[in-house]
């Protein structure tokens, strides 16, 4: 009608060409979404439970107890999931999305060995101009992965000391003490000393005269560790009673007593500063002498 009916043969290679090529391309876009969900579902599962396993790893149950209290732990596992669950949807979402390309391409009858080609001489030309670009970014995630550290840990990379304050897959960014802010290219880290993870121990020396008897001495600082311990102002900050270690050294008039306390991360210091503080009251208290220094700088009795 109206000049636009076609013969059967027409109507029939139409039909064979649009169940053909074009069916084929839809079967494969329908196939790429659904392997993107599948693989989404898989990274998320995989990511938080190696997330959970690595937080609970080498910990004591009073840890784990303080840490789903306070839900910094949770918090963290959170962020790190998140964190690794992006980057790998993502690398998943490009693999997926460039075999789905390929395909539909071979399909359509374009060429694809001069394409490969090109592809396969710039990537290894962006290769050997990236190395190090590579090199933090799989550093970058192996950290991550690891958990090795997070922001608001105090770490020492060996170049710098100071808390993080970001982590990226290409760079940390931490403050120092004075305040510098360091920008520390992933790939180039060695080594990592992380004085926030898990637990620390505040190792606590306090002074006393040389004649002054051990035997009264250390009960003394025994009972302080035990007062400190059953402060709720302290109490939560360690994880058990300081523990004295005895006489650590003898010298120049001094005998110097040795106090263990564990602590929880970054507690380390504040700590000893409250246990040298009561010691010192108790000391006063019991009449037991610190050591002198005399004009010339040594210890006196």
């Amino acid at each position: 009608m109206f000049g636009l009916e076609l013969p059967f043969d027409t109507w029939e290679s139409t039909l064979d060409w649009l169940l053909g090529a074009p069916l084929r391309v839809v079967l494969i876009l329908l196939f790429a979404v659904a392997a993107r969900w599948a693989a989404h579902r898989a990274i998320r599962g995989v990511v938080e439970g190696a997330a959970k396993r690595a937080d609970d790893h080498e910990r004591s149950s009073l840890e784990r107890a303080f840490d789903s209290a306070t839900g910094a732990r949770k918090e963290r596992r959170r962020q790190r999931a998140l964190t690794m669950g992006s980057l790998l949807r993502s690398i998943a979402t490009f693999l997926i999305a460039t075999v789905a390309l390929l395909t539909i391409m071979a399909e359509l009858g374009m060429p694809l060995a001069p394409l490969l080609t090109s592809a396969g001489i710039g990537g290894v030309a962006i290769g050997f101009g990236a190395q190090s670009l590579v090199k933090d970014f799989l550093s970058g995630i192996f950290m991550i992965i690891e958990d090795q550290y997070g922001v608001g840990d105090l770490i020492d990379t060996g170049e710098a000391v100071g808390t993080v304050e970001e982590v990226t897959l290409r760079v940390t960014r931490l403050r120092d003490p004075s305040g510098v802010v360091w920008f520390i290219r992933n790939g180039e880290i060695i080594r990592i000393g992380n004085k926030s993870q898990g637990w620390a121990v505040a190792t606590i020396d306090i002074p006393v005269a040389y004649d002054e008897d051990p035997a009264r001495v250390i009960p003394l600082l025994r009972d302080v560790a035990a007062q400190v311990y059953a402060d709720p102002d302290w109490s939560e900050k360690l994880l058990e009673e300081p523990s004295v270690a005895g006489v650590e050294s003898v010298s120049g008039g001094t005998m110097t007593l040795r106090i263990f306390a564990k602590t929880r991360p970054g507690e380390q210091w504040g700590v000893p500063r409250v246990i040298r503080e009561r010691a010192k009251e108790r000391f006063d208290d019991e009449g037991v002498r610190g050591p002198r220094i005399s004009p010339f700088g040594d210890a006196q009795v």
